[in-house]
């Protein structure tokens, strides 16, 4: 299989990006592993035609916002985020309305349509740095509730009106989980993803986007570490640094979309041009300004 997705790659001039998430066998097949942001960047400069993105839909639709002269494909059409669906293009245009002087900064996790409607975009790395950099003194912040309360904490000066959105995997990370971690592994480092609750934000050694993760673990002379993210960044830490131990917080938490993508539907994905993404060019041209205005902004 391997070999026949090498083949394709090079007769349809491919190239395979995959998130932090996806399942062991397809991140091994990529070319390239990382999270949103990371994602985003590499697909402005790729310079094969055609970009398999294995992620979910939000992901590929970025990446044809930013190269949208090259052919996005995604291999599972229905690998979808219960996130990004929480936010519409209707509801933020009444907020923008009732908040005439706010700045809309919409979450990375949103559909290319609520991005097209945003001011600015961010991702969990440089959330932050977007929302205190915004001309604005207000901002609608969306649609992470527990993201927007990590942005909240950090840049008390601005505000920040939070969208009542989640994540539900990073959801079911529970105190108990982190008091538990803490006896079974007393020397471990505990580092959880801002999309989890303040309350586990709290107990934390630190909170980092995935990428952040990655760089921490290889930064920090801890020799174990509790992670507190979807489990499939697990299979990266451990192959990063082999000398050190990762376990997952509590039970190891699944995103159900992101697992949906195999090798199998890679290749067909390759065969067929299958579920090439296609946005029409007004959206295209107003989400991009978004875009492009988080990396101005960090």
């Amino acid at each position: 299989m391997d070999e026949e997705i090498k083949r394709l790659k090079k007769e349809k001039d491919a190239i395979i990006l995959a998130h932090n998430y996806q399942i062991p066998e397809v991140q091994d097949i990529a070319d390239f592993v990382g999270d949103s942001l990371e994602l985003a960047r590499v697909s402005k400069k790729v310079k094969e035609r055609t970009i398999v993105l294995c992620g979910v839909k939000f992901m590929a639709e970025t990446a044809k916002v930013i190269s949208p002269e090259k052919t996005v494909l995604l291999p599972e059409i229905d690998a979808g985020c219960p996130l990004a669906d929480m936010a519409d293009k209707e509801r933020v245009v009444k907020m923008k309305e009732k908040y005439p002087d706010g700045w809309v900064v919409s979450y990375v996790n949103t559909t290319v349509e609520v991005k097209a409607v945003s001011d600015v975009c961010c991702t969990s790395g440089n959330a932050e740095k977007v929302v205190r950099n915004v001309p604005a003194k207000r901002v609608i912040f969306l649609p992470d509730k527990n993201l927007c309360w990590y942005v909240k904490k950090r840049v008390p000066e601005k505000d920040i009106i939070c969208w009542d959105g989640y994540c539900f995997v990073h959801r079911q990370f529970t105190v108990e989980d982190v008091k538990k971690a803490r006896q079974l592994y007393p020397f471990a480092e505990i580092i959880v993803h801002p999309e989890c609750e303040p309350e586990v934000q709290e107990l934390a050694d630190g909170i980092y986007s995935t990428s952040g993760m990655l760089k921490r673990a290889k930064e920090s002379k801890a020799k174990e570490f509790i992670i507190g993210t979807e489990e499939g960044l697990l299979h990266r830490l451990k192959r990063e640094n082999p000398e050190k131990e990762f376990y997952s917080l509590g039970s190891a938490r699944h995103c159900y979309n992101m697992k949906k993508t195999t090798i199998e539907s890679v290749k067909k994905a390759l065969e067929e041009s299958r579920y090439e993404i296609v946005i029409p060019d007004e959206v295209i041209e107003k989400a991009r300004k978004a875009i492009e205005r988080m990396i101005e902004y960090v």
